[in-house]
C-alpha cells in the first residue's frame, strides 16, 4: 500500500511477463466501512443513477447505497481521468476499470523509480522549482477550465511533483461548470487554495486574477 484514504487505498502493483514489466498504481474504492460518499452530492450533481432505487439507497447511506456511491465514484474517476488526458491534462494515464478498482499509470519520483512522486505539499520553501511548478498549476487549471470543467478540491496535496513535471490526482469529484450549480464556486476554491499554498511558500499570487483569467479561457 502507498497510500490510505477515507475512502479509497493506493496500492503498487507489478504486471509482468518474461519480456516486459510495468509498475501500475491500483486504486480500491471502499464503501462498506465508510460513510464519506455523503459528501459526493455536493459535486455528482446530474450524475444520479439511473435506477431510483440506487438513488434512494445512496441518499440514505445504506449500506447497499455506499456500494453503489463506491462503484459511481470509481466509474466518475476513470470517466475525468480519460477526458483530463484527452485534453492534455498532466494525469495518470487510466489503464482499466474494475468494478471499484481502477489501474492507472503509477507516477513514480525519477530520483527513485520504485518509489511514489512525493505531493506538493512536501516540497520546502526554498525549492528551487517552485516558480516553475506554480506555471505549470497555472496550466492545469486552464485545462480544467477549458475543458469545461473544475478540479473541486484542488490542492498541494493531490499534486504530485515527478522531478520538474506536476501531475494532477483524484478527479473523481469533478465539477461541470455548466451542469453544477455552484460550480464556479468550486473553480475559485481551487484557485484560492493554490494560491495559499504558494504564497505560504514566498509566491504571492491573486487568486481572484487567476479566477478571472479562467473565466476567460472558459469563455474563449
Amino acid at each position: 500500500m502507498i497510500k490510505s484514504g477515507k475512502e479509497a487505498e493506493v496500492h503498487l502493483l507489478e504486471r509482468a511477463t518474461e519480456q516486459r514489466r510495468v509498475l501500475l498504481a491500483a486504486k480500491r474504492y471502499r464503501a462498506s466501512e465508510h460513510r464519506q460518499f455523503t459528501r459526493s452530492q455536493a459535486y455528482s450533481e446530474g450524475r444520479a443513477a439511473r435506477r431510483s432505487r440506487d438513488n434512494r439507497a445512496v441518499s440514505n447511506n445504506s449500506s447497499y447505497g455506499r456500494q453503489v456511491a463506491a462503484g459511481q465514484w470509481a466509474a466518475a474517476e476513470f470517466h475525468y481521468l480519460t477526458l483530463c488526458h484527452q485534453a492534455g491534462i498532466p494525469v495518470p494515464y487510466p489503464v482499466q476499470i474494475d468494478g471499484t478498482e481502477l489501474l492507472l499509470e503509477f507516477i513514480s519520483d525519477p530520483q527513485h523509480p520504485q518509489l511514489a512522486a512525493p505531493r506538493l505539499q512536501q516540497l520546502r520553501r526554498e525549492d528551487e522549482r517552485l516558480p516553475q511548478l506554480w506555471d505549470q498549476a497555472v496550466r492545469i487549471l486552464e485545462g480544467f477550465a477549458a475543458a469545461g470543467l473544475a478540479h473541486g478540491d484542488l490542492s498541494a496535496y493531490n499534486l504530485l511533483v515527478a522531478g520538474r513535471r506536476l501531475v494532477v490526482i483524484d478527479v473523481p469529484q469533478c465539477v461541470d461548470l455548466a451542469g453544477n450549480a455552484n460550480g464556479l464556486d468550486y473553480l475559485h476554491r481551487d484557485c484560492v487554495n493554490l494560491c495559499a499554498w504558494f504564497a505560504s511558500k514566498n509566491l504571492e499570487r491573486d487568486p481572484d486574477a487567476l479566477f478571472t483569467s479562467l473565466l476567460a479561457v472558459m469563455f474563449s
